[in-house]
C-alpha cells in the first residue's frame, strides 16, 4: 500500500510540475519602456496581443526615448520605445534599431490662434528667438510663447534635428510629455508646441507647414517634412523572451498595420 501511495504521490508532483510548466508557456510576459509618443500606438497594440493571446502580460512604462533605450540596455525592458533613430554611440553599445512606423510631428497652436500655416523657417526662428510676437507670421500682437520637450525627448530630438535648431531653442517651458504639451498648449493662448501627430486632439489645432497638412497621407508620401520613426529598441546578442519575440513578430508584420493606422501613425508594410 506505501508502495502504491509512494507512486501516487510521484506522479502527482510529475503531472503538477508539467502543469506549471504548461500555464507558464501559455502565458508568459513582455514589458516595454520608452517614448511617451509611442503611447497610443503600442497601448493598442499590446491591447490586441493580450486579447489574442491568454495568459499573457503586457506592460508599458512611459518614460521618454533615451530612458527606454537605457532601459533596454541595463536589462530592465525587453524592447525599448524610441521615437528617434539610434545614435552611432548607442548601437556601439550592442542595441539593435527596427522601425515599426512613422509618425509626424505636428506643430500646434491654440485653437484661438488665426495663424494656420508656419514655413519651416518661420518655425526656426521662432524657436530661436528671431521671431517673437505672432504678428510677424500673420497673427495677433502677441509675444510668443514656446512650448517643447525635455532633453532626451525622441520628439525633442527629432524636431530640433529637422529644424536645425539642435541646442538652440529658447523654451519657455521644457515638459516630459506629449500630453502635458497638448495640454498646456490648450490653455495658453499665445502658445506653440510640437507633439506626435498620432497623439493630437481637438483641443489643439496642427498648422500646415509651407501649405502641407499634417496626416498619415502626406507623412507617408514624404511631404509634410516634419516627421520622424518610431523605433523598437533591442539587444543584438541577446535573445528576447518566447512571448516577448512573438509579440515583436507580430507588431513588425502586416498584421499590425490596420491598427498602427487607426492609431495616427504610418506603418512600414
Amino acid at each position: 500500500m506505501k508502495k502504491i501511495m509512494y507512486v501516487m504521490l510521484i506522479m502527482v508532483l510529475v503531472m503538477g510540475g508539467l502543469f506549471a510548466q504548461g500555464t507558464k508557456e501559455s502565458g508568459g510576459m513582455v514589458s516595454t519602456d520608452g517614448s511617451t509618443s509611442m503611447e497610443k500606438i503600442i497601448g493598442a497594440l499590446g491591447e490586441k496581443f493580450v486579447a489574442d493571446n491568454s495568459g499573457v502580460t503586457f506592460t508599458y512604462n512611459p518614460t521618454g526615448s533615451g530612458s527606454g533605450i537605457t532601459a533596454v540596455a541595463e536589462g530592465r525592458c525587453d524592447i525599448g520605445l524610441s521615437s528617434r533613430a539610434l545614435k552611432d554611440s548607442e548601437k556601439a553599445k550592442g542595441l539593435k534599431e527596427t522601425v515599426l512606423a512613422y509618425d509626424g510631428i505636428a506643430i500646434i497652436v491654440n485653437n484661438a490662434n488665426a495663424v494656420t500655416d508656419l514655413t519651416l523657417d518661420q518655425i526656426a526662428k521662432m524657436y530661436t528667438g528671431q521671431i517673437t510676437n505672432w504678428k510677424e507670421v500673420g497673427g495677433k500682437d502677441a509675444s510668443i510663447v514656446l512650448i517643447g520637450r525635455e532633453a532626451g525627448s525622441g520628439t525633442r530630438d527629432g524636431f530640433e534635428t529637422i529644424t536645425k535648431t539642435k541646442d538652440k531653442c529658447a523654451y519657455r517651458q521644457e515638459l516630459t510629455s506629449t500630453g502635458d504639451v497638448i495640454a498646456t498648449v490648450a490653455r495658453n493662448a499665445d502658445a506653440i508646441g510640437y507633439a506626435s501627430l498620432a497623439s493630437v486632439k481637438d483641443t489643439v489645432k496642427s498648422v500646415s507647414v509651407g501649405g502641407v497638412v499634417p496626416s498619415e497621407k502626406t507623412v507617408k508620401d514624404g511631404s509634410y517634412v516634419v516627421q520622424r520613426p518610431f523605433v523598437l529598441v533591442t539587444k543584438v546578442d541577446t535573445p528576447l523572451s518566447k512571448t516577448a519575440q512573438e509579440f515583436f513578430d507580430y507588431i513588425t508584420s502586416p498584421k499590425a498595420t490596420p491598427i498602427i493606422s487607426a492609431s495616427g501613425a504610418v506603418s512600414t508594410h
